[in-house]
């Protein structure tokens, strides 16, 4: 008895070979660094997303809208996304509220961003990004959403740039949603964020708009709250600004007795320190070493015994490449302070960067 190998076999094998061979020619590329160039949002490449539009929304707040790679699972309003942009040469990681419909025909997701005063990554999208720019995407997270809730009565209080996640409920909000409330405050009334927009909502019924100009009315405070929404008490509450907002909405809630119906979320601010020394830390071999400002990240793990990937000494180069999970490393050649928050990963070579200050490395 004569027996054929699956013709697929075959091709496998053929094809495993082809690549073998591709590998050893483009090295120390690989065939699919090639097709990341050709078709970087192809399905198995790493999720990225490519900027098709910016609208000004303020005079410091722009949308983004991004086709995202065909590996995106889909987003609930009210979550956010992590971007990864390149800046001046660094990979810069940043999370921003989703502010899209979710059944786009276009397929397509938006981001909102606010410029903020020596926001590396927020002043970078809102004045210089352009179209056709290829960035990073995770897919989407948190629990800021409606889901699983539907209350007959809602209350959204925001500030700033904290309406971005609201405004991702409102787009997707179906008629059974009757009774909204929307208390924003902005320092005007041009400083309003989806202005136009919320105040259509407005005229339309769909919502109840109270805006609060802080230039002219002054602060919100929780006493003008509750005259403001006199039936807060009965409504379930989703509320997203600066931190003292969000403490004060919280010992209001607390002290009625009813802090179960209020859904906050917070901007994670970047607290980070820069200086000549610090304690670099390894995550992965968990290995924390005290660095000198001159020395590499690469030397520094070296000597502490860490297997650090490098192809510099053989002429291959960003094969030191490596996340910074936290903490502020200095470019030796240029004197560029990088830093990150947890969940950033900001992608560092550690052959010309140093400690500048605590650090923490994926390695």
């Amino acid at each position: 008895m004569t027996t054929t190998a699956p013709r697929t076999t075959s091709l496998g094998v053929l094809r495993a070979r082809v690549m073998k061979l591709a590998e050893r020619v483009t090295t120390p590329l690989v065939p699919a660094d090639y097709l990341d160039v050709i078709d970087p949002l192809r399905s198995g490449a790493d999720l990225r997303g490519r900027i098709v539009a910016l609208h000004p929304e303020t005079r410091d707040a722009v949308t983004v809208v991004i086709k995202p790679g065909r590996g995106w699972r889909g987003h609930t309003p009210g979550q956010y996304v992590r971007i990864g942009i390149d800046v001046d040469g660094v990979r810069q990681w940043r999370a921003y509220s989703l502010t899209s419909q979710t059944s786009r025909p276009d397929d397509c997701i938006t981001i909102t961003v606010k410029a903020i005063p020596g926001g590396t990554v927020s002043n970078h999208l809102v004045g210089r990004a352009t179209v056709g720019t290829v960035i990073q995407l995770d897919q989407p997270a948190g629990e800021f959403t409606l889901e699983g809730h539907e209350p007959a009565k809602i209350l959204f209080v925001t500030a700033g740039s904290g309406v971005t996640p609201v405004m991702g409920m409102l787009r997707n909000m179906t008629d059974q949603h009757r009774d909204v409330t929307v208390v924003h405050s902005a320092p005007t009334a041009g400083d309003v964020i989806f202005g136009e927009e919320l105040r259509t909502m407005a005229r339309r019924g769909r919502i109840r708009l109270v805006e609060r100009h802080t230039d002219t009315d002054g602060v919100l405070d929780m006493e003008t709250l509750a005259d403001l929404v006199d039936d807060f008490a009965t409504r379930q509450t989703w509320a997203c600004g600066p931190a003292g907002m969000l403490d004060a909405l919280e010992a209001r809630w607390d002290a009625a007795g009813i802090a179960d119906q209020l859904h906050t979320e917070r901007f994670r601010p970047t607290m980070i320190t820069a200086g000549d020394v610090g304690a670099v830390t390894f995550a992965k071999s968990g290995t924390t070493v005290d660095a000198e400002a001159s020395q590499t990240l690469l030397d520094t793990g070296e000597a502490a015994g860490v297997l650090m990937p490098s192809g510099c000494r053989m002429g291959i180069c960003f094969g030191c490449v490596a996340p910074l999970r936290q903490g502020a490393v200095r470019d030796l050649r240029t004197g560029d302070i990088t830093t990150a928050s947890p969940g950033d990963n900001v992608q560092i070579q550690t052959c010309v960067s140093a400690a500048a200050g605590t650090c923490e490395i994926e390695l």
